[in-house]
């Protein structure tokens, strides 16, 4: 079985595929059409975006013509961020899946715990009802996994203290370089899932020279060795590309990084002056 269709298995049973395909920044119309189209093409059955990208038409639209059963394919949408109200939080559910042309959602997220332009903004309250709406949602059978996305192990506990189910993934920004051991260790401890977004460090991590001779020593590339790094780490990396000869790379991910390799990598640390 190819690692892009092994699965990891949630708090609540379901399997979620270990690596998806990331369409952050990637233009609604035809650019994100085309790459999720390849990106189904070659193999990947597990597909992230958000309301934030503005992209959801032209991704539902590609799976819906790819051919592949709809139940065959996980989805994952996001709530946007400055949403903080139990009715908003709703209504926003039913915005992504008319945007998406489907009747459920495979994994719905809270997009980060405080808005975009107020970044650290106290949102406790906000968060706690648009955590109850989607525990609505769940309980309706209309998504199949609710999470968060950026929060931290406080604004998890947060949530934890007033609502009744424990979030099942927390999308982070995670890398060879940035792997929040910190929240990383928490989530283990709750049993929730951490995605890997990012997982070339936007790119930065491909002329890494500790992680290119790295590569060199698996015959892989620099791209193949960090997704297979979250991998290793217990992630579910999201690499995202819109050039085929890249999705077709990145999938490429059927070895293992030893141990004592692992460690290597963790060690090095989210200095600009090493990723020059």
């Amino acid at each position: 079985m190819k690692t892009i269709h092994e699965v990891y298995v949630l708090k609540n049973g379901v399997k979620m595929p270990k690596v998806g395909f990331g369409t952050w920044q990637v233009k609604s119309g035809d650019e994100a059409y085309q790459s999720v189209q390849m990106a189904l093409k070659h193999g990947y059955i597990h597909i992230d975006t958000a309301a934030a990208y503005r992209n959801e038409a032209s991704v539902g639209q590609a799976i819906k013509d790819s051919g592949l059963k709809r139940e065959d394919i996980f989805v994952t949408s996001k709530l946007q961020s400055h949403i903080k109200s139990y009715q908003e939080t709703l209504d926003a559910f039913d915005q992504t899946l008319k945007e998406l042309g489907f009747d459920y959602l495979d994994l719905y997220l809270i997009h980060a715990p405080w808005p975009w332009n107020e970044i650290g903004k106290n949102c406790d309250e906000g968060n706690v009802q648009a955590w109850k709406a989607m525990e609505k949602l769940y309980r309706d059978g209309r998504v199949r996994a609710i999470g968060v996305s950026n929060f931290s192990p406080k604004d998890i506990e947060n949530i934890l203290k007033h609502c009744e189910i424990i979030p099942h993934v927390n999308q982070i920004a995670y890398f060879i370089g940035n792997n929040q051991e910190e929240t990383q260790a928490y989530c283990d401890t709750k049993g929730i899932l951490i995605e890997a977004y990012s997982p070339l460090a936007i790119g930065y991590a491909l002329s890494n020279p500790e992680i290119v001779k790295m590569a060199e020593k698996y015959q892989v590339t620099a791209a193949q060795l960090c997704i297979r790094y979250c991998i290793d780490k217990g992630t579910a990396p999201l690499p995202k590309s819109i050039h085929e000869s890249r999705i077709i790379e990145n999938t490429g991910l059927e070895f293992v990084i030893q141990p004592n390799d692992l460690k290597y990598l963790d060690s090095i640390k989210n200095d600009p002056r090493r990723w020059n």
